[in-house]
């Protein structure tokens, strides 16, 4: 296992109209992930954990998306 990373700060940026996160590089190595890739954020009560998102995952949630848009009443009376 990978030794704890220090402290680090983050600096926020204006993107649009929205605002981004600078992550350093020693940040991006650990966790895999470069220039267009999808990390994923789970926010609970200590805070926020950054994960890389798993190849395939986005397409098979779509995939479940349109069968459940697709079944919605089937569903609805499966959870009755």
């Amino acid at each position: 296992m990978n030794a704890p990373l220090k402290l680090l700060s983050l600096k926020l940026v204006k993107v649009g109209n929205s605002t981004g996160v600078v992550l350093p590089k020693e940040l991006l190595a650990r966790l895999g992930v470069g220039p267009g890739d999808t990390l994923n954020a789970s926010v609970d009560e200590e805070g926020v954990t950054f994960t890389r998102s798993e190849d395939g995952f986005e397409a098979q949630m779509a995939a479940a998306r349109e069968v459940m848009a697709r079944r919605k009443r089937a569903l609805r009376e499966l959870a009755k």
